[in-house]
């Protein structure tokens, strides 16, 4: 009887390989974008596990460029999609044109059948808008017509949301932000990193053309290669419960951390969070050339995976309460295994 392939070990050769990939996605990855250490890491998680990313930072944090070096350093197809009120869920996913020549409909194909997709500025799309995208990016196809069209494999949304100038956004709901796989917030960078992002811009870094910038790009198959080694890497029983009993705390906070910080907490996580723990623990293990998950990879993506899924309430907000203050109380009421 065969194995299934989710249970087959790694070797050292699956190892080397994906070793292998992953470097070269990361010299890119450099090469563009100065600093963000942690947008890379979540890039690149999001990339072996073919999940979502929310991004938010203001304007002018390389958002816009890690998602198009991304995009090249794998050789794959990129659109950006500019949000606005006006825009239409045809306009995203593709609508029926008459031909008056052949007295018939002809289907073209919206930007969201792409392998990465730049979603700029959701929350300036209307809901109806922004139900029609979340739903091509759980469902991984669209409806056109009456008929069914697959996205490309991999596919992969990047999300931005700008936290100021809200007036005329249309906030996400917090179920729909649970679509997400991980939310990262940019910082600015540091004094000696905005000093590396102009002199770049001096050498002509930055000018270069698409057919320049894929000279080390891996294909479109390494990337799919990776995704199914990552299914493979091994976690322990114990660690499944780890996160498990994680996820519990947010939804019954009062009986494990202080009554001061519980009380902020309106929702806890869904069975996604676990879901989505379980999956970006076994990514970042890969990325870091091992075949199995430890409880610090679990620690390592705690905001990433929870920041969106904890809701806090309105007293949170007024006393200026950050919902990862709250997350690493949870971990520490929480034994490691």
């Amino acid at each position: 009887m065969n194995q299934p392939a989710s249970s087959v070990p790694l070797g050292p050769d699956d190892l080397a390989r994906a070793g292998r990939i992953v470097d070269t996605v990361s010299r890119a990855f450099s090469r563009k974008v100065v600093g963000q250490a942690n947008m890379r890491d979540t890039l690149l998680v999001a990339l072996v596990t073919g999940g979502h990313v929310l991004l938010e930072s203001v304007p002018g944090l390389a958002k816009t460029t890690a998602a198009q070096t991304l995009a090249r350093s794998v050789s794959a197809t990129f659109t950006r999609i500019q949000c606005t009120p006006d825009l239409l869920p045809s306009d995203i996913t593709g609508t029926q044109i008459y031909d008056a020549q052949k007295s018939t409909f002809v289907t073209q194909l919206g930007p969201v059948h792409s392998n990465f997709v730049l979603l700029d500025e959701i929350n300036r799309s209307s809901a109806k808008t922004q139900s029609a995208m979340l739903e091509a990016m759980q469902e991984r196809q669209t409806s056109i017509g009456g008929t069914v069209y697959r996205l490309p494999k991999p596919f992969l949304v990047l999300a931005t949301q700008n936290p100021i100038e809200q007036e005329g956004t249309y906030q996400l709901p917090e179920a729909q932000l649970d679509r997400f796989l991980l939310k990262e917030i940019l910082e600015y960078p540091t004094p000696a990193e905005e000093a590396e992002i102009i002199r770049r811009i001096e050498s002509g870094v930055y000018d270069e053309d698409a057919s320049t910038a894929a000279v080390d790009a891996v294909s479109v198959d390494d990337v799919l290669y990776l995704q199914d080694l990552a299914k493979r890497v091994y976690i322990d029983a114990s660690i499944v419960n780890y996160i498990v009993q994680l996820i519990y705390v947010t939804r019954h906070p009062q009986q494990y951390i202080p009554g001061t910080l519980a009380d902020y907490i309106d929702f806890g996580a869904s069975p996604r969070a676990s879901i989505a723990f379980t999956q970006a623990a076994r990514a970042l293990a890969l990325l870091h050339g091992r075949d199995y998950v430890i409880p610090e990879d679990v620690k390592h993506l705690r905001h990433g995976v929870l920041r969106h899924r904890i809701i806090l309430n309105y007293e949170a907000a007024a006393d200026d309460v950050k919902v990862e203050t709250i997350i690493d109380a949870i971990f520490g009421a929480v034994q490691t295994p």
